[in-house]
């Protein structure tokens, strides 16, 4: 760590207005679940660059600090800046519904999942449908009781990645509520093979954080 940020302070002393120096200088505290000190840093990022570093600055919000108020309100006033752009191969919509999840607002994190799924759909067809999205969408239904309708999302998703592990667990948790113990159990079980076979939540920062709903077995 010491080493890098000598090379920044560096490269801050000679321009102070490279936004991406101040982002290279925030993302190794981040990485170490030190949001504060990362956050000053990345704020003067999005200073010198917003249309660039705002959006990322939401999705650490959101990801890793976990500050989901902030994050939806960094996101919204992307969108109006900027539109409904993407950060991290996802749109803004997906991580506000992130948001609206672990915040309970359930019908809101659906309203915007959906919309991401249809405009999906739309360009490129059901298999480029994002299966995350899909077990998102699932999710929101799943929260709200309604787990017939969650279990169609589920099995969306699975039809684009098939061992994915944290739809299964969650699949088989919805047919235990509808009364359906025998193929519960046998979807469970294929859900903690397929985990002991790494088949799990694979966002390229889960390494780091656990993603919402994320399902961790020792």
């Amino acid at each position: 760590m010491k080493e890098w940020q000598d090379c920044i302070d560096a490269g801050l002393k000679k321009d102070s207005t490279i936004a991406y120096l101040w982002q290279q200088k925030a993302m190794p505290y981040f990485k170490e679940r030190k949001y504060e000190v990362g956050m000053q840093y990345i704020d003067k990022a999005v200073l010198y660059n917003p249309e660039r570093w705002q959006p990322y600055r939401a999705f650490i919000k959101c990801i890793f600090a976990k500050t989901y108020k902030d994050a939806i309100a960094d996101f919204e006033d992307c969108k109006k800046k900027f539109g409904n752009g993407y950060v991290m191969d996802h749109t803004f919509d997906f991580y506000m519904a992130f948001s609206y999840l672990q915040l309970t607002e359930f019908e809101k994190a659906e309203k915007l999942l959906q919309n991401y799924v249809d405009e999906m759909l739309k360009k490129n067809g059901e298999t480029w449908v994002h299966y995350s999205a899909l077990f998102y969408l699932g999710i929101s239904k799943y929260e709200q009781g309604r787990y017939q309708d969650a279990i169609v999302e589920f099995d969306r998703a699975l039809k684009n990645y098939p061992n994915f592990s944290d739809v299964k667990t969650y699949k088989g948790l919805c047919l235990y509520k509808l009364g359906k113990k025998e193929e519960a159990v046998k979807v469970m079980d294929e859900g903690s093979q397929d985990y002991e076979k790494g088949y799990k939540m694979n966002e390229d920062n889960a390494v780091y954080e656990m993603y919402p709903y994320q399902v961790r077995r020792k």
